[in-house]
């Protein structure tokens, strides 16, 4: 049975222009798996007030970090499926949750491969509802829809596998190296927090508080808010990080519902009041960087710094084509060929 993978990123508009920051935001925002309220709810908010005021402003914010090669993050996740592609034997290739590059071109290109066998590689090392099990689900709807006789398996969430965190801890050290920081921030994508009780398949145990993310449950497997919390550990620990010397916080919150806290902005705003003059933040839900690392982070959360009395900020890239992301990706992909998809 010949295999292939289909890596799966978030997505990007096509240009930056109002029109197609339109097209990509309707898509996004009226995923179930992202704003999770009834249809007509949703549509009246997305098509009713979202979209006729958010995608110019957001048109500016793409147009602050677009490179000459398109959408960053697309340019990214080209690079690294490329270097993949020049270690495995298995055909891979690269699809978007949303936007032009679609789940669905994905699978069709390692069909007409000839692949019988798919590995989908979500490219988040946490599961969420809004990132891993929204492709997974498009995935498998696809598959009985137009290709029934393709097999499907997927990567679980790989937040806590050593060889992972071994990678962005070095990758962190890396590029903090030559710096002075007095404070280093994990900022994470953040989620509603009703996501987090949604996805408790215990349906007991999560209490959106910091008791029930270090108390060991099944509920663990799919809790977003405790694989961030124990990605920011484990990095502290293999770097030797002294306590209060680093924090976690959640970014990119929507509407009025309350999201998982404390909230990065605030969390920014804080530190700098209290006297942290020099300030290092990472991202590590995104293995690429995107809109919300370049611009909300890099741009906004450095002016918000300044504002307040910060001095030296410092934004650690994402791992994107990084060559030991790269050969860990690869790494794994060829022992799944070789073996079945559980040893991942």
């Amino acid at each position: 049975m010949k295999k292939g993978i289909l890596l799966v990123n978030l997505g990007s508009p096509d240009s930056p222009s109002p029109k197609d920051v339109k097209k990509y935001l309707g898509e996004f925002l009226m995923d179930e798996r992202v704003i999770d309220i009834p249809l007509v709810a949703r549509t009246a908010l997305v098509k009713g007030i979202i979209l006729n005021t958010r995608p110019k402003q957001s048109a500016a914010a793409y147009k602050k970090i677009w490179w000459d090669e398109g959408s960053p993050l697309i340019v990214l996740s080209e690079r690294l499926q490329n270097k993949i592609q020049q270690q495995v034997d298995i055909p891979v290739e690269l699809a978007m949750r949303y936007g032009s590059m679609t789940i669905k071109k994905g699978l069709q290109s390692l069909v007409n491969k000839g692949v019988e066998k798919v590995l989908l590689f979500p490219l988040y090392p946490q599961f969420a509802m809004a990132t891993t099990e929204t492709i997974t689900v498009l995935a498998e709807e696809l598959r009985q829809e137009h290709f029934p006789n393709l097999k499907i398996e997927s990567v679980p969430a790989f937040y806590n596998k050593p060889d992972y965190i071994e990678v962005l801890a070095n990758s962190i050290q890396k590029h903090l190296k030559n710096k002075k920081y007095d404070h280093l921030l994990f900022s994470y994508h953040g989620v509603p927090e009703r996501h987090i009780r949604k996805s408790d398949i215990t349906k007991s145990h999560c209490k959106i508080d910091k008791s029930c993310c270090v108390t060991p449950s099944k509920a663990h497997e799919f809790c977003y808010k405790h694989q961030c919390l124990e990605v920011t550990r484990l990095v502290a620990q293999k770097l030797n990080l002294k306590e209060n010397t680093y924090s976690t916080s959640f970014q990119s919150r929507l509407g009025f519902d309350p999201w998982l806290q404390p909230y990065t902005d605030r969390t920014i705003e804080r530190l700098g009041k209290q006297g942290i003059k020099n300030m290092a933040i990472v991202t590590p839900a995104f293995v690429s960087d995107c809109l919300e690392t370049l611009e909300e982070i890099a741009m906004e959360g450095q002016e918000l710094f300044h504002e307040v009395g910060g001095q030296d900020f410092t934004t650690v890239p994402c791992l994107n084509d990084d060559s030991a992301f790269v050969n860990l990706l690869s790494k794994w992909i060829t022992n799944w060929s070789k073996t079945p998809a559980e040893t991942v």
